[in-house]
């Protein structure tokens, strides 16, 4: 969890803060390469635990996205890894752009294989989820608001986009992608001056 930040390695959101639970993810299934079972480079933390989190998302009526996504356990069929964008790829949020309105979609200046990859990728993990949607969108809505707020106000720009992008306690704050997406180069200075290991 620490090496995540405390963030599901696929959503971005903070499972803990949502009470719905992490599980250990097996990047490539293991149904499927059963060698990588045990390898730590195909390990990561994804939202909703076995237990408690899927019974909540069951009593919610929550699609379920990340790790326990229908496609992701592969009930359409085995996955692809040769399309799939593994959290583990050095350029990984390179494949996925974020709008305020909570939509996820392939990022920009993306090759024609590229594109089809992220849309593979945001289909196989439900990224598009109704929840995930609600939630990027009040999270995005909320960025906007706090920052209407300092600019009305003359407050400190750069310590609310520290607080927003840079890690207290060992968490960073949920979506961590759509807050870099909302700051946009002003996230990239901020980080690089303050925490050029997130990038």
């Amino acid at each position: 969890m620490d090496e995540q930040y405390h963030l599901c390695c696929y959503s971005e959101v903070r499972a803990d803060e949502l009470g719905i639970g992490y599980h250990i993810e097996h990047v490539e299934n293991k149904s499927q390469i059963p060698a990588r079972t045990f390898d730590y480079l195909n390990l990561a933390a994804s939202a909703f635990d076995s237990d408690t989190g899927l019974q909540q998302a069951s009593r919610q009526g929550w699609e379920v996205f990340g790790g326990h996504a229908p496609g992701k356990r592969g009930v359409g069929g085995p996955i692809d890894m040769s399309l799939f964008v593994s959290p583990h790829e050095p350029d990984c949020a390179k494949y996925f752009t974020y709008t305020s309105d909570g939509e996820v979609s392939p990022g920009p200046n993306l090759t024609a294989e590229e594109f089809d990859r992220a849309e593979y990728t945001i289909k196989v993990l439900n990224l598009r989820s109704q929840l995930l949607v609600s939630l990027r969108r009040s999270w995005w809505d909320e960025l906007d608001q706090c920052w209407l707020d300092h600019t009305q106000r003359q407050w400190d720009l750069e310590r609310l986009m520290s607080v927003d992008l840079l890690p207290s306690n060992g968490k960073l704050r949920p979506f961590f992608s759509v807050t870099m997406h909302f700051y946009k180069d002003a996230a990239l200075a901020l980080l690089q001056q303050h925490a050029p290991e997130l990038l």
